[in-house]
C-alpha cells in the first residue's frame, strides 16, 4: 500500500516506541533483519523468531504495527542506520524501496547482503512479494502457505451481488482511493470506493463536505464508532457522519498498512461488514 508506507515513514516516527514495551532478546548473529514493517508482518510468519535479528521500530508502534504489538515486542527494534546494521551484523536486510539512497550505499560498502521491497497496489504484486521474500530466506514452503491463506480469504470475500458504496477512512481526514491495494481488497469484497466517486485516486484528503452531500452507504473507520477524539479532523469527520446518515462499521488501523498476511485478515474482515449489510 503505497501511501500507507510513506504515511508511516513521514508521519509517525515520532510515536515509535513511546509504549512501554518488554526487554528483547540479545540480538542474533548472522540472523535477518527487517527495516520494512510490511516486510515485519511477513517475516515472522515464514522463518522462526530465533532467525530473526531484529525488526523495523514501526512494528513497535499501536499505530503502525501490522502485527500483534506483544509478538514485535519480543524482537530487538531498529531504525535502519547503516551503524545499526553493520553492529548486527545480519545475513540479510530487508529494507523498503523508499531507503534513502545515502544509506543504500552505506549498507553495499558494508557487504551486506540487502533485498528492497516496494509497496505492491495489488493483491497478485503482493503476493509476488511475499514469494520473493520467501525466496530470500529460504522458506519457498511458508510462502506458498501463505499464499494459499490469501487466495482462500480473497475467494471467501469475493460476491457477485450489487456492490456497497463504501469510504474507508484512514485516519484524520485522510482516505483511501482508487488504485490502491486497499481499494481492490474493498472491490473484491463487495464494495464500491466511493474516494474514488469522489475522483481521488491513491489516498488523500477527503473534505467532510463531500460526505455530507454525497454520503456513501458505509464508512469503515479505524476507532469504535463513536469513539472520543480531540483532534480536529476527528472532530469533523463525527460531524459528517451524524449530518450524513452513514452507516458505520469498524476496521482496525493494523489492517491499512500492509499486504501480505495482512490481506488474509482484511479480506475476512471486510467479508463480515459486506455480510452484515446484506443482512
Amino acid at each position: 500500500m503505497k501511501f500507507a508506507w510513506l504515511f508511516l515513514l513521514f508521519a509517525l516516527p515520532a510515536l515509535a516506541g513511546c509504549a512501554a514495551a518488554s526487554a528483547p532478546e540479545p540480538p542474533v548473529p548472522n540472523g535477518i533483519v527487517s527495516t520494512n514493517p510490511c516486510a515485519d508482518a511477513m517475516l515472522v510468519e515464514l522463518v522462526p523468531a530465533g532467525r530473526i535479528t531484529a525488526i523495523s521500530h514501526y512494528s513497535h508502534d499501536p499505530m503502525a504495527t501490522s502485527i500483534p504489538l506483544e509478538q514485535a515486542r519480543q524482537f530487538r527494534a531498529t531504525r535502519g542506520t547503516a551503524e545499526e546494521m553493520i553492529a548486527l551484523r545480519p545475513a540479510l536486510v530487508i529494507a523498503s524501496s523508499f531507503t534513502p539512497p545515502a544509506t543504500r550505499e552505506a549498507y553495499a560498502r558494508a557487504g551486506l547482503r540487502t533485498l528492497y521491497l516496494d509497496s505492491p497496489t495489488t493483491i497478485e504484486a503482493s503476493k509476488d512479494q511475499v514469494r520473493a521474500l520467501a525466496e530470500a530466506v529460504g522458506a519457498q514452503a511458508e510462502g506458498a502457505k501463505m499464499i494459499a491463506r490469501i487466495d482462500a480469504a480473497v475467494m471467501r470475500a469475493s460476491r457477485r451481488d450489487a456492490p456497497v458504496p463504501a469510504l474507508l477512512w484512514i485516519g484524520g481526514n485522510l482516505v483511501s482511493g482508487g488504485g490502491t491495494l486497499l481499494d481492490e481488497m474493498m472491490v473484491r469484497a463487495g464494495f464500491v470506493d466511493q474516494a474514488a466517486h469522489y475522483g481521488l485516486q491513491h489516498t488523500g484528503t477527503l473534505p467532510a463536505e463531500h460526505v455530507v452531500a454525497d454520503p456513501p452507504r458505509l464508512m469503515l473507520v479505524p476507532d469504535e464508532a463513536g469513539r472520543d477524539s480531540a483532534s480536529r479532523a476527528a472532530q469533523t469527520r463525527r460531524w459528517a457522519l451524524a449530518h450524513s446518515g452513514v452507516r458505520q462499521a469498524r476496521f482496525p488501523r493494523n489492517l491499512m498498512n500492509c499486504g501480505g498476511p495482512v490481506i488474509a485478515k482484511a479480506m475476512d474482515r471486510l467479508a463480515e461488514v459486506r455480510q452484515a449489510i446484506a443482512r
